[in-house]
């Protein structure tokens, strides 16, 4: 068993990492645009708002909003049959509780997915991608009041319609499952000192299931052929030793993840579930209409991002490492990244098989990449081997899911074909593209875009649909 026919190769971005021209064109501010630079191994701050004198990189991220022509046609090239991109919320609904949408935002997509089918290339599109309008943050305290639901899904429903021609597969929320670590990235959630905070974050995420739940509804009625699907971060957890204790700990933290993938995918809570809320003393606000509606919004497919595995450890002596918003024990079997991610093919094996074996669904890899630093030849080629040697095991790993395991494989789009602003940092010398850009920490540069030597490989491997690596 080869890659399907029609697999769906391509690249993966977020509009609030790229799109730039943050208060254009009738945008309004969106938590994402509150995010100051930071540097390798310390989270970016949130401020209230913009404060003068500090740099905000996703202002003006890469521009794409100027050069989507551009890019889009590096995107075809290289012979790419889908495109995972978000719609930036507050460029649609200002301020989320906007009663009519901004209609230049919604022409900007338009001319986005245009371009896209004008080459072959399908949109795939997250609805909400780490960030909220800001004034959600301000006036309704984000997704901890149960009006973001009817909000969220006027968002949706907006840009069905409008898009429903244009558009087939989506996604109703990246990473959902980062709420759990990192809930003011994912929903511009702000924990107070003194609440319980496992009560505040899980209270938030059933609003985010049941809108999730209601968007995928309503997509279907809108139009049947939509395929919409959850998206997660898939952290594969190995346990240190075999010792008991050690196994239980990596089951432990994959169930964390698992909480929110069983809601969208079996359309209720498990035991499992439930008994964690007794154990954190959390009372969630649970309706009948809610428990149907959990019922009847399952997705379609399972989306994940995976760029490292990790390992837990019963002991408390133990080195740790960075990773995609999990630190965990240090791997000694592993290589890592420059910031520290460990590196493991087999990971990404065992994260197909696991979510399939689990759900049955389609499974579809919408991030997968190696951020690096990249050196700019006197030539100004960039040879970024580590980068194709990275990509290469994965890509084998995921072929061996598909024709030994059995897994069905929707797609592959690893994380920034081009250059953008990192999430975690807001560096942009944490490069994941096949595309450089000319731009670096502080902002300075020309924006101009360049190939890397993988393009010319990712190239070759889409033309191969996977033979030629």
């Amino acid at each position: 068993m080869t890659l399907k026919k029609g697999f769906l190769w391509g690249g993966a971005v977020a509009a609030n990492q790229c799109e730039g021209a943050w208060n254009v064109d009738g945008k309004g501010m969106s938590t994402a645009d509150c995010m100051v630079a930071s540097h390798h191994g310390v989270q970016r701050e949130f401020t209230d708002g913009i404060v003068e004198g500090k740099y905000y990189p996703n202002h003006e991220g890469i521009d794409f909003y100027h050069h989507y022509k551009e890019d889009i046609a590096l995107f075809a090239e290289m012979g790419f049959k889908c495109f995972r991109l978000s719609i930036a919320w507050s460029r649609i609904f200002p301020n989320g509780d906007d009663e009519t949408p901004n209609e230049k935002g919604l022409e900007f997509y338009d001319h986005v997915f245009d371009e896209l089918l004008k080459y072959g290339i399908e949109p795939v599109v997250t609805i909400s991608h780490y960030e909220t309008p800001y004034a959600l943050v301000k006036n309704y305290g984000t997704w901890r009041n149960r009006k973001m639901i009817d909000f969220y899904l006027r968002f949706c429903e907006t840009i069905f319609k409008r898009y429903k021609d244009k558009v087939k597969y989506w996604m109703t929320f990246n990473e959902i499952n980062v709420n759990g670590f990192h809930p003011e990235m994912t929903m511009g959630l702000r924990i107070k000192e003194g609440e319980n905070r496992n009560q505040v974050i899980k209270q938030a995420s059933h609003y985010e299931f049941v809108a999730s739940a209601k968007a995928v509804k309503m997509g279907h009625e809108i139009n049947p052929e939509f395929k919409i699907g959850m998206m997660m971060m898939y952290p594969t957890f190995y346990g240190e030793t075999c010792k008991p204790e050690d196994q239980l700990c990596a089951m432990e933290q994959v169930d964390k993840q698992y909480y929110f993938s069983d809601v969208q995918c079996r359309g209720y809570y498990s035991n499992k579930a439930k008994a964690s809320w007794k154990k954190e003393g959390v009372v969630l606000d649970i309706t009948d209409e809610d428990v149907k509606a959990l019922k009847e919004g399952t997705v379609d497919y399972i989306a994940f991002s995976y760029y490292n595995s990790n390992v837990a450890s019963s002991r408390d002596d133990v080195e740790c490492t960075d990773g995609n918003m999990v630190n965990a024990v240090k791997n000694p079997y592993l290589k890592a990244s420059d910031w520290g991610w460990q590196i493991d093919p087999i990971g990404l094996r065992i994260a197909l098989n696991n979510l399939y074996d689990r759900y049955q669904k389609p499974v579809f890899i919408v991030e997968n990449g190696l951020g690096a630093k990249d050196i700019v030849k006197e030539d100004g080629s960039i040879d970024d081997d580590y980068r194709i040697d990275y990509l290469k095991a994965h890509i084998q790993a995921m072929k061996e899911a598909v024709e030994e395991d059995g897994v069905d494989l929707m797609g592959y789009t690893p994380w920034g074909p081009i250059d953008l602003v990192s999430c975690g940092t807001g560096e942009m010398q944490k490069r994941y593209g096949f595309i450089y850009v000319d731009r670096d920490d502080l902002g300075r540069g020309t924006l101009k875009r360049s190939k890397k030597k993988s393009f010319e490989w990712y190239k070759k491997v889409i033309a191969s649909n996977g033979e030629e690596l």
